[in-house]
């Protein structure tokens, strides 16, 4: 078990299953002083008041979440503005529908804004608070640095991949839930997933399962039924600012910057066609 900020160095982390004698390396998705507030709690309720060790952090949504009556106030009080701006929004209820019709527009070649459940803890936006796109597509880096990120083109965006494929894509792994290790990928898939692959062949990768993760792996899942890859481009849901927490600041983040779809809670805001 690792923590600390040195934590969050992902290629260091990358390396220990390959080069040391440990089978299994438990890192924590807050590592740093922010998770140090967790460590402090636990240890006075197991040292101090005597309860049992029965929590396992094995998952990072322990953040705000917001409910669609909340998303849809919202979306009424800027009903006016998005009509003047030619948006559509519709509602998608059913979760399987909702990840098929995103899969759907990722493959196409679009930029989503994914705002799902309980917001991540932690540095690393894990596919509740992400802007999601097409690893196979080799301009898609650039196409996310000119519209959104406007970042150095030597920065990689991760991929999240489903826990049960991740041994055809990468070389010496362990699973990596809260995108804490750095792994090689195959080099038959480093064409595959261009967008994703950084100079060198590796990348920081997130395993997504389906039982710690199901509506988010169920997204990866439909992108693989369509595509044949069981991959998703995944950067966090900013520009320029912290990641976003609310629907307020993931509208306001969709509407500045050029996404063109937004799937809030269980509304879709298609924004119009970008040049």
């Amino acid at each position: 078990c690792l923590a600390g900020g040195c934590a969050l160095n992902s290629v260091a982390n990358g390396k220990i299953f390959k080069r040391s004698s440990f089978s299994r390396v438990y890192i924590p998705p807050a590592p740093g002083d922010a998770g140090g507030a967790i460590g402090a709690a636990y240890a006075i309720w197991h040292g101090k008041l005597g309860y049992p060790r029965t929590f396992v952090m094995d998952r990072h949504d322990w953040g705000p979440e917001f409910s669609d009556y909340d998303i849809h106030t919202l979306l009424q009080e800027r009903e006016n503005e998005l009509v003047n701006l030619g948006c559509k929004i519709q509602k998608l209820d059913d979760p399987k529908k909702r990840c098929r019709w995103t899969a759907e527009q990722i493959a196409d070649g679009n930029v989503v804004g994914w705002f799902q459940g309980r917001m991540e803890w932690g540095a690393r936006a894990l596919g509740h608070r992400s802007i999601l796109a097409d690893p196979r597509r080799p301009d898609m880096r650039k196409t996310l640095n000119a519209r959104i990120k406007k970042r150095e083109m030597f920065r990689p965006f991760a991929p999240s991949i489903l826990e049960e494929a991740v041994g055809d894509y990468f070389e010496d792994i362990i699973s990596s839930p809260f995108m804490t290790m750095t792994y090689q990928v195959r080099h038959e898939k480093r064409e595959v997933i261009q967008a994703t692959t950084h100079v060198d062949g590796s990348a920081r990768l997130q395993t997504v399962g389906r039982r710690s993760d199901p509506l988010y792996w169920q997204l990866i899942k439909e992108f693989e039924i369509l595509t044949g890859i069981p991959v998703l481009l995944n950067t966090s849901f900013n520009e320029h600012e912290p990641i976003v927490c609310s629907p307020f600041e993931a509208l306001d983040c969709f509407l500045r910057t050029k996404m063109q779809i937004l799937v809030l809670g269980s509304f879709a805001i298609q924004a119009p066609t970008i040049k």
